[in-house]
């Protein structure tokens, strides 16, 4: 059974053929117009969807939540006013206490849910979209578009801010909460990957991967 989450494709030498992922008709692939979708002529699922302008629109998205990323990792997130005495938090400060407080397992898994997975999601991304929109197919481009498909939903940022908005909360009775210009940073990045990931069109990927040229 075909998962839904994705369509498949059989590719045999000059002609490619797209399976229905609710019934597996076969329908020939054929480049279709910006803006159009395609459906399967037995049950009406949507086997194509063309939108207008999505490789420019998910590459800048890509481009912005780097720059974002970077600026939420080096200043400020919080500042913590406590009787004239201000500390201020970065992002790594949680896993870094966590550690410090023989939690390595619990800071590692937020190290790698709130930091390396994000990052490593924007940076392949980057590595996707930019060779395909200078019309040019990078290397392993199925097998790493797939490995980013799978560790995305790893991505927890959503959670980590519902935390950072919890301490707040708690804190804001004893001591005067400064937020920091990586607050509002991170909180537009989480914007702007669900952005990148809802115009981000995987059939545009699979088209280009099916028509590589053959060796």
């Amino acid at each position: 059974m075909v998962p839904k989450s994705y369509t498949r494709r059989v590719i045999d030498h000059n002609l490619s053929l797209i399976a229905c992922h609710e019934c597996d008709s076969l329908y020939r692939v054929d480049r279709i117009p910006e803006s159009s979708i395609v459906k399967c002529f037995r049950c009406g699922a949507v086997l194509m969807d063309s939108k207008k302008h999505t490789l420019d629109t998910t590459l800048a998205l890509t481009v912005t939540g780097l720059i974002l990323f970077l600026i939420s990792n080096v200043y400020p997130i919080l500042s913590f006013d406590y009787e004239g005495q201000i500390t201020q938090t970065i992002l790594m400060t949680g896993v870094i206490d966590l550690y410090n407080q023989d939690m390595p397992l619990l800071a590692g898994l937020v190290f790698i849910t709130t930091m390396l997975v994000p990052a490593l999601q924007l940076v392949l991304l980057l590595y996707i979209f930019l060779p395909l929109r200078l019309n040019s197919i990078p290397w392993k481009l199925a097998a790493i578009f797939r490995f980013v498909k799978t560790f995305t939903p790893w991505s927890m940022l959503e959670v980590f801010m519902l935390g950072i908005l919890v301490s707040i909360a708690k804190l804001a009775t004893t001591a005067t909460i400064i937020p920091g210009i990586a607050l509002w940073t991170f909180s537009a990045l989480i914007v702007i990957l669900a952005l990148a990931a809802s115009r981000m069109n995987p059939e545009l990927v699979w088209t280009k991967v099916s028509f590589k040229p053959q060796k």
